[in-house]
């Protein structure tokens, strides 16, 4: 089983993953792990310095709120965190609105990757394609 890479951060990443998707905030602990997984395994085949840059994104994502509103990402309301993280996929700073786009693929993966997640969407995938029936 792939480590998660945001095993020393778990706390920020899932608040900032409930945020991306709201519905991750129901998921107990065996889903939260199995989202963790998917995402620990997409990644295992990347350089470690990318699992490293994640971290210390996650980090990063914690820590800038204290300038504008005075908190951490995890001390924040749910409002103030998407509206935080609305402003960071817009940010002027293109490293960081990368990585922040790229987080958010990954959460989304994780989360949709998993058999719940599909089935919340209704996607039931078939390779007889449109000719299977609904």
């Amino acid at each position: 089983m792939p480590s998660s890479p945001f095993s020393s951060v778990r706390g920020v990443f899932r608040a900032i993953a409930a945020t991306v998707v709201p519905e991750a905030a129901r998921l107990d602990e065996n889903s939260w792990l199995e989202l963790e997984e998917i995402i620990g395994k997409a990644l295992e085949a990347r350089p470690a310095g990318i699992r490293h840059q994640l971290t210390l994104l996650v980090r990063a994502l914690d820590l800038l709120p204290i300038f504008r509103f005075g908190r951490t990402f995890q001390g924040l309301d749910p409002t103030r965190r998407t509206q935080f993280l609305l402003g960071i996929q817009d940010a002027p700073l293109l490293l960081l609105r990368r990585g922040f786009w790229g987080l958010r693929t990954l959460i989304f993966m994780g989360y949709y990757g998993r058999e719940e997640g599909r089935a919340e969407t209704g996607y039931r995938a078939d390779p007889r394609g449109w000719e299977a029936p609904r």
